[in-house]
């Protein structure tokens, strides 16, 4: 500073706070890296950095059946269970539906989305949506309603709505 001119003051200065901030970025990105190995969908679970999801049961429940009383489809039901690894308020229904989108492939020239079904367990009509205490575990159901009962249903999983794809996994309706 002193005997320095002061563009030469503001340049060093200017230096300082690029080089700080390019190693938060590289030290951002290296956690961010660290954490993706962390997140994935297989095997019957999903998992993401602030929770867990692990399906637990598949089946078809046919219209007018347990489970499905009202529907006029039968419903591809799913039971799992989600657990909070954070301290963020986490229910087990936003969680499986910020995650999770069902499709039957089953239309040559669009994605066939699956419509969400009437819950098929009524033993989570109350528990659905409590939230979840951190590294709480609770069990819940969710159905889709079938458009055929031939194509299997391709539960895909992103990191959260419009999130980074974690996977996919298919499951036989038959």
């Amino acid at each position: 500073m002193f005997g320095e001119s002061e563009d030469e003051v503001k340049k060093t200065d200017s230096e300082t706070s690029n080089n700080e901030a390019t190693t938060e970025n590289t030290k951002e990105n290296e956690e961010k890296a660290t954490n993706n190995k962390d997140v994935y969908f297989k095997d019957n679970e999903a998992k993401l950095n602030d929770l867990k999801i692990k399906i637990t049961e598949t089946k078809v429940i046919q219209s007018g059946e347990t489970g499905n009383e009202y529907g006029e489809k039968p419903v591809f039901a799913i039971w799992y269970e989600t657990t909070n690894l954070s301290d963020k308020d986490i229910d087990p229904i936003t969680a499986w539906m910020v995650v999770f989108e069902a499709v039957q492939d089953n239309n040559p020239n669009a994605v066939n989305t699956l419509e969400v079904g009437g819950l098929p367990d009524n033993q989570f009509l109350d528990s659905q949506s409590e939230t979840i205490k951190k590294d709480g575990t609770v069990l819940n159901a969710v159905a889709y309603e079938l458009d055929d009962l031939e194509t299997p249903v391709t539960l895909i999983a992103t990191q959260g709505i419009s999130g980074d794809k974690l996977g996919e996994q298919n499951f036989d309706i038959k």
